[in-house]
């Protein structure tokens, strides 16, 4: 990113400002680039470290863009983007990751970013892809549109006709698993022992064919079963 002496950007500072909150656990990282963005005429509401602050401030202060890392303090960021979608629908999430794993671009963007630039960027190609995602664009680095795509039509095609059953309580508990709850959390709210919630846990791993929960919050996210069904 640029340092603090760069020229603000004339051609931004004519436009109605872009609106935009800074998400990253490294200080230097944060101020530096939440500084270029207000040096190029960017907004910058406000900055998170975080991903429960980050959920906190997005919903408050209503940015047009939260610029968003993944590996945060405590948290990965991509629950966070999954909170912040859903409780501000208007606010789109551009990540920006040291991260150019296919598994990290396709989880941020299941859990409901629009965009995804890895930290390498100029700050040109950043300052541009902020303006392209407050705009409605989808933005990525160069050679992981096509990843996504991929993906999506894979998606797009649905699972198999012979997909495992789940039980009500397992697809239950797999929801909370894919909100970013913790076992002791899901047991909490479910009034389940922490051992009964563990063990629906790893029957639905088995069941799905899959490794973690990780796995499982993609899978809950993919076929629609983060969401709370209706009343």
């Amino acid at each position: 990113m640029g340092g603090a002496g760069a020229a603000p950007d004339r051609e931004a500072g004519e436009r109605v400002s872009i609106t935009v909150m800074v998400v990253d656990d490294h200080p230097m990282w944060r101020d530096g680039v939440a500084r270029d963005l207000t040096e190029r005429g960017f907004d910058v509401r406000a900055t998170a470290r975080d991903a429960d602050s980050a959920v906190r401030i997005a919903a408050t202060v209503r940015p047009q863009v939260v610029l968003m890392d993944l590996n945060l303090a405590g948290e990965s960021g991509v629950p966070a983007i999954a909170r912040i979608t859903a409780e501000a629908p208007e606010v789109r999430v551009l990540v920006l990751s040291a991260s150019g794993e296919h598994s990290d671009v396709l989880e941020a963007v299941k859990a409901g970013a629009s965009g995804y630039l890895v930290k390498s960027a100029s700050a040109e190609e950043l300052v541009d892809a902020v303006r392209r995602t407050a705009a409605g664009d989808a933005v990525f680095t160069p050679g992981l549109a096509g990843l996504v795509l991929g993906e999506y039509r894979r998606m797009a095609a649905g699972p198999p006709d012979d997909s495992p059953r789940l039980t009500d309580r397992e697809t239950e508990v797999l929801r909370l698993v894919a909100k970013g709850l913790t076992a002791r959390k899901i047991a909490e709210r479910l009034v389940l022992s922490h051992r009964t919630v563990e063990n629906h846990v790893q029957s639905t791993l088995r069941k799905l064919q899959l490794h973690n929960r990780v796995e499982l919050a993609r899978y809950a996210i993919e076929h629609g079963l983060d969401q709370e069904p209706p009343q």
